[in-house]
Formats: structure tokens, C-alpha cells, sequence
């Protein structure tokens, strides 16, 4: 069978990957406690352990026994999108018209209408390194490329302002970042933020930010909207993280006014509509009593941070950079291997403990670097960290 050839140019999504070796790990003898092993602690998906809020479980049920499961409009529910601006005006000072707001099957369905609808072949969109790899992935998927731009500890692992500048050609379209960003929890400092904006202003380009972490963001030097840089500015957004619904796969756009029919035209002819029943589901996330959980779960997840980061450091795994939002640790573990992929495998076996090595997010680092994620229970995380403390050192090098 002849496959299209930009299939070359996309990846496994080795965290998908490597999650298929725990659960293949996790039905052996090794994790089966009966015959003596230990249950398979899983630190690698960013999924909150907490699940949709009460009020949106039930405004679904509602939705179902009403019958309310047509289709909507491609561009979303209008009493979501006018959630949603007004949700920006109560969170964050900002007024974002809800016409310029589309509501999408996911953030994964945004960057991809975005992607198509901006880019075509001999495009290039700058993008950090480290950084999710769908983002690159979409772009490729549009046939253009992803160039990455290297960021270490030194910069918060977010591209600096002079790198965009340095990288930029007549070929390049766009900068594509995220703050906070997966897989290192960091923000990109409002001030640099700016300048790259200004700066891609002034070449004709557009800057594209995904914000899918900005509701869990733990410092007051961030936690601040790239939105308000300018309605040229184009947000990713989604209700999988801040809001719980993962598998309800529901997410927006904010576009500038120009951008928004021709996605829409794209997300009718691709997609018909995001999920009519997680639409209206959606809708209860923006009451009260479900803001007011949301924010309890952002106060559990800052003091997750506030108790893994010490640990880890103490077993020797560094984490060079605190992470200010979402809920990653992104940890250097070269006191102990220069091969993380293999590192994160052997874990996974000695330890039962599956996390997410470098290899996904970009070249750069791969080698030095694991993502955990502290999303998962207290228990879990307590767990863990007693079972590294038993492990690691026999394995710190010499």
C-alpha cells in the first residue's frame, strides 16, 4: 500500500508508546501483587486524577435524557462561546468578543484547523525545544515544518525573543508556544512574551500560544493570557486540563476576527461539530460551585509540586527549572544514566514506576531528561518516591 508521504515527517507519539509497555508490564507477574510484585505506578499521562466536576457529570445526563444530542453550529454552542468570553473577563480582565471564539473537538482539533488554515508546503513555524510533539506534528501534517528552536534551564526552556529573530526567514509563518508548557511546567516570561510578539508583528507573522495549562498556573508572575498582547495574538485552549474533561474532547479557539470563517468553514467540512453532549456539558463548568472545585484542585495540584520537586531533588534527580503551571516535573536524571529512554524502561521494570522520557518532546534534551507527572494521587506519588529511594542508588554513576 503507497502511504502519503508526510507520514515520514510525523513520529510515534512515543508517550502513547511507552504507556502500551507499562500496561503490557502491568498484566505480568512482575505487578501482580498475588504473586508477589507490586502494581505498575503510573506518573507518564497527563490526565488529572480528578475527572469532570459533579455539576458537568450531570448536566451531560441532563443533556442525554432531554434528547439535546443534535447538531450544533461548527463554530460551537453560542451560550459556550458567550461562557467562555465572559470567562475570560472574570479570570483574567480580558474582553474577548465570543465571536471570536470557536469551539472545537479538543485542542488537538484547534491546531489542526489553525494548522491547515494558515500553513501550506515550504512553510516553516518556529517552535521551542522541548515542547509537546503534536504541536510539530500538526504542522507537518499540513505539510509544512516545524523548526525548533533549542532552550535549556537558562531561559526557563522557552525559546528567547533573539532566537526567534535568528531563526526567522522569508519562509517562516509563525511561532508556535506554549505557557505553561508540556512537558517542562515553565511559563514564558511575560516580558520576553511581549517582545516576541512584537517582534513576529513586525515580520508579518502571527504568534500562536497554546494555553491548555494557563487555568493551573501557581505563580502571580504568570498566570497572565497572551490574549491581551493583541487580537492577532491566536489562543489554543482546551477543557481537558484546568477543567477535567479529558475524554470529552472538547477545546477552543480564539481567533483573530479575520481568521474565524475561513475555520470555521474548515471545521464544518472536517469535523461538523465538537460533541453536541460535551458542549452542554461544558456549559456547568462556568457555575459557580464548578469554578470554585476548580480552584480547590489548582490549590491541590500547587502543593503536589511543593512536596514532589523537594523529593525528587533529594534522590539526585534534578529539576533545574520549578515548574509555575500545569503539572510536569521536568527532571534531569544524567547523574544516573546518559540514556533516559533506556533509563525510563529500566524503571519501569526495577521500580514500577512508568514515566515519559525526553525522546518525544525535541533532540535537544532527550537524552538527560524525564517528564513526571503529578497529577495522579497522593498515594501514588508517596509510593513512588519510596520506591526510587530504594532504587537509585545503586544506579547513581560513578
Amino acid at each position: 500500500m503507497k502511504l502519503a508521504q508526510r507520514l515520514d515527517r510525523i513520529d510515534p507519539f512515543y508517550v502513547m508508546e511507552c504507556a502500551k509497555a507499562a500496561d503490557e508490564l502491568a498484566r505480568t507477574a512482575l505487578c501482580d501483587p498475588a504473586q508477589g510484585g507490586r502494581r505498575m505506578i503510573y506518573l507518564n499521562i497527563g490526565e488529572p486524577d480528578f475527572g469532570a466536576s459533579p455539576g458537568v457529570a450531570e448536566a451531560a445526563a441532563r443533556c442525554i435524557a432531554e434528547g439535546r444530542t443534535q447538531y450544533t453550529a461548527a463554530a460551537g454552542l453560542p451560550a459556550l462561546r458567550d461562557a467562555i468570553s465572559r470567562w475570560y473577563q472574570q479570570h483574567f480582565g480580558l474582553d474577548v468578543p465570543a465571536s471570536r471564539i470557536v469551539v472545537t473537538a479538543g485542542a488537538s482539533a484547534a491546531l489542526q484547523l489553525v494548522s491547515l488554515a494558515l500553513f501550506e508546503r515550504g512553510d516553516q513555524v518556529l517552535m521551542p525545544d522541548p515542547s509537546y510533539p503534536c504541536n510539530r506534528h500538526f504542522v507537518a501534517a499540513a505539510d509544512a515544518q516545524a523548526v525548533l528552536l533549542p532552550a535549556g534551564p537558562e531561559q526557563r526552556f522557552q525559546p528567547s525573543c533573539a532566537q526567534v529573530e535568528a531563526a526567522w526567514t522569508e519562509r517562516t509563518r509563525a511561532v508556535l508556544l506554549a505557557s505553561p508548557s508540556n512537558p517542562t511546567g515553565t511559563s514564558v516570561e511575560p516580558a520576553e512574551l511581549a517582545r516576541i510578539v512584537a517582534a513576529v508583528r513586525q515580520r508579518g507573522g502571527l504568534t500562536l500560544i497554546d494555553e491548555i495549562y494557563l487555568g493551573l498556573s501557581y505563580e502571580d508572575a504568570f498566570g497572565h493570557s497572551a490574549l491581551a498582547l493583541g487580537e492577532d495574538v491566536i489562543s489554543i485552549n482546551s477543557f481537558s486540563k484546568y477543567f477535567g474533561m479529558t475524554g470529552w474532547r472538547l477545546g477552543w479557539l480564539v481567533l483573530p476576527p479575520a481568521l474565524v470563517g475561513p475555520v470555521e468553514k474548515l471545521a464544518q467540512n472536517l469535523f461538523i461539530c465538537p460533541s453536541s453532549i460535551a458542549q452542554h456539558a461544558a456549559l456547568a463548568c462556568f457555575e459557580e460551585a464548578s469554578l470554585a472545585e476548580y480552584e480547590r484542585r489548582r490549590a491541590v495540584l500547587k502543593a503536589r509540586r511543593d512536596r514532589i520537586v523537594p523529593a525528587l531533588q533529594a534522590l539526585g534527580l534534578a529539576v533545574p527549572v520549578m515548574p509555575d503551571g500545569a503539572f510536569y516535573v521536568w527532571m534531569d536524571v544524567s547523574a544516573f544514566t546518559d540514556n533516559a529512554w533506556d533509563f525510563s524502561f529500566e524503571l519501569m521494570r526495577r521500580a514500577q514506576i512508568a514515566l515519559t522520557p525526553g525522546r518525544d518532546f525535541g533532540p535537544a534534551l532527550a537524552s538527560r531528561f524525564l517528564r513526571l507527572s503529578f497529577a495522579s494521587s497522593d498515594q501514588d506519588l508517596d509510593e513512588a518516591v519510596g520506591r526510587l529511594a530504594e532504587l537509585l542508588p545503586s544506579l547513581r554513576r560513578a
